[in-house]
């Protein structure tokens, strides 16, 4: 029998997803049948998602700080009655320069929102997956998280940080029957990206096709990737099809890794 992809009657919560990756794995959930609560720090873009989306919950939060993230997800679980389901999406590019000129403030707010907003989303949701029975939760980390790049030093410790709380999430959560993976994008095509390889050339003087041409040289396949190829695998992960992986990362970058 083929696993099913079917979300029906699946509760999910995907943090920063008003636009970019979260944006698309918040719609592919919904398509699967799932109800989805969101949150995004733009106002804008959350207005806009509620128009164009009706059916996704949408609400402002900053997820660098940790009482707001907790405010969103006692709304979020509120309307949805409950949680099966938690991507752990939250990630900003952070400073671009080595470590020595690097603020301290950086440094803190990059861990804040793409570290800590992941333990404190995983630990409201531990409880109450487990009394629905079991759950799923994907961490979005980066290639990043596998190797080390000069002049990007928190946003790679972060990413690196996020395999490390899922699988350690992974053990203690396996008995009762909640699953915790990480999905690694590599360059992803979208507004991010080009903001990175701007910094990039700003900071060394660089072309900035030229800055492009050598980070997709790193792929075997000379392409990025695009947000519905992480939706995919994050689609696959938290359905019946992935009921039995947990503690896994998956890449999904063109073989540039």
């Amino acid at each position: 029998m083929t696993p099913s992809l079917s979300l029906s009657g699946r509760r999910a919560i995907v943090s920063a997803a008003t636009s970019g990756i979260g944006r698309v794995i918040a719609e592919t959930l919904a398509e699967a049948g799932a109800q989805v609560e969101v949150c995004g720090v733009d106002q804008l873009k959350v207005a806009e998602l509620r128009q164009r989306h009706p059916a996704i919950g949408a609400m402002c939060c900053d997820l660098a700080d940790a009482n707001d993230t907790e405010r969103f997800f006692a709304a979020a679980v509120e309307r949805l009655g409950g949680i099966d389901i938690l991507i752990n999406n939250a990630g900003i590019a952070g400073p671009i320069e080595p470590a020595e000129s690097m603020t301290l403030e950086a440094w803190n707010r990059t861990l804040a929102v793409n570290l800590t907003s992941h333990f404190v989303l995983a630990r409201l949701a531990a409880p109450l997956m487990r009394q629905a029975g079991g759950g799923a939760i994907v961490n979005i980390s980066s290639t990043a998280g596998l190797v080390g790049n000069a002049r990007r030093s928190p946003y790679n410790a972060s990413k690196w940080g996020v395999i490390g709380l899922a699988k350690s999430l992974a053990k203690e959560l396996g008995p009762s029957k909640i699953r915790v993976n990480v999905i690694c994008p590599g360059w992803v095509e979208g507004d991010r990206l080009e903001r990175v390889i701007a910094g990039e050339a700003a900071q060394t003087g660089v072309d900035r096709e030229e800055i492009r041409a050598r980070f997709m040289a790193n792929s075997s396949m000379g392409i990025g990737v695009l947000p519905n190829d992480i939706a995919a695998m994050a689609l696959f992960l938290v359905s019946d099809a992935g009921e039995r992986m947990s503690g896994h990362t998956f890449t999904v970058d063109a073989d540039a890794v």
